[in-house]
């Protein structure tokens, strides 16, 4: 037995337990590294946009690019720090649209399976999907994409798809609309959290919104793993490619922060947005008609009267909710639409991108399908 001052003893046994415990204490954190502070970053943001952190599953869209590896990868060590419990499901869509997709799939579904992850991998004709539908290549990939991952999500039973979009992402989504003439909603960019389409339970996730791309590769370097590069990402024939490489460099030489200051007035403009929603919706239902037709007649006097902000915003969700989509909706389109409530003369049309039409019967706006 060990005398200790003041009267207390120990028995030799209970000491050496006792430090064979505080040496595997101790073991155990100098093993385990720190939480790197861009898994820290996004664990904040996941904590913000109140996503689950047990009891889940995310599906998790992973192109092998630099952003989404780098999704993956700092979910993964949230997981092994036992910050996050979700399930994880890693998609990837094969496009067919360069000679080595095929060899990307396999690099993706290898990192998945690496991490512990289950992967499903599609495939699909985006080519030909694009000749078939008349849209551009990137619009036609983007469709088929999307409508994967909704297919895979209802397939793992997941209530989110996750998304690597980042900063600089946002930027160009801002200028590319506001080159198009987008009204005040599309300026606003992507929203960090959204149905996946209209009306679906399934929530599309864009956890990165923070993160500039540098940030993202130098974390991928950080995990020693060397991220794909895509050639289709350095193509000046798309226009995302050319703002990425001309127009940003070009407003960087003027505020060398520019996707900070262009991403934090999106922001901007999304609150004010939310704002003035539930305004536009109220005058959009006090200007419904009761009426036979599946999206609601309008009248012209109700809305010829209300604020040119609110009247554009409810016109906007009139025909989004009648077309099932916004898809190539502009700011032209919605301002022919306005134009319609003038004066007293009716007959007159609007034709819209992608189908449909507005016609102005005496006082009335009525929405026409392609099969009316």
């Amino acid at each position: 037995m060990w005398q200790l001052h003041g009267g207390f003893s120990i028995q030799p046994q209970q000491a050496q337990k006792d430090y064979l415990i505080l040496l595997l204490f101790l073991c155990f954190f100098v093993a385990m590294p720190r939480l790197n502070q861009f898994a820290r970053l996004l664990l904040v943001e996941w904590r913000r946009l109140k996503l689950p952190l047990s009891n889940d599953t995310v599906v998790v869209a992973v192109s092998g690019g630099a952003d989404s590896t780098a999704l993956l990868l700092a979910l993964d060590e949230l997981k092994t720090h036992q910050k996050l419990y979700t399930d994880i499901c890693v998609a990837h869509l094969d496009h067919r649209l360069r000679k080595s997709s095929a060899k990307d799939a396999k690099w993706v579904a290898d990192l998945a399976a690496k991490l512990g992850f289950r992967s499903v991998i599609g495939r699909s004709k985006v080519a030909e999907d694009a000749r078939a539908s008349g849209d551009n290549l990137e619009q036609a990939a983007r469709e088929a994409r999307y409508a994967f991952l909704e297919r895979t999500a209802k397939r793992v039973s997941a209530n989110y798809v996750l998304t690597g979009h980042t900063m600089d992402d946002q930027a160009e989504t801002v200028l590319l609309r506001l080159m198009r003439g987008s009204a005040g909603a599309g300026l606003g960019g992507m929203d960090a959290i959204r149905p996946l389409k209209r009306n679906s339970s399934i929530k599309l996730v864009r956890p990165l919104l923070w993160a500039r791309r540098i940030d993202i590769e130098d974390y991928c370097r950080l995990r020693r793993i060397q991220f794909l590069s895509d050639e289709m990402n350095e193509d000046e024939a798309f226009a995302r490619v050319k703002v990425r490489k001309q127009l940003l460099p070009l407003m960087q030489s003027f505020n060398n922060r520019i996707v900070e200051a262009i991403s934090r007035t999106a922001t901007q403009l999304r609150e004010d947005g939310a704002v003035l929603l539930g305004d536009s919706e109220a005058l959009l239902r006090r200007a419904s008609v009761d009426s036979e037709t599946k999206t609601p007649v309008l009248d012209v006097k109700v809305l010829a009267e209300a604020a040119p902000a609110l009247r554009r915003r409810a016109l906007r969700q009139w025909i989004s909710e009648a077309r099932g989509s916004l898809r190539r909706l502009e700011m032209v389109h919605l301002s022919a639409v306005e134009k319609l409530l003038e004066g007293t003369e009716g007959g007159r049309v609007v034709e819209l991108p992608s189908g449909g039409r507005v016609r102005r019967r005496r006082n009335r706006l009525e929405f026409e399908s392609e099969n009316d």
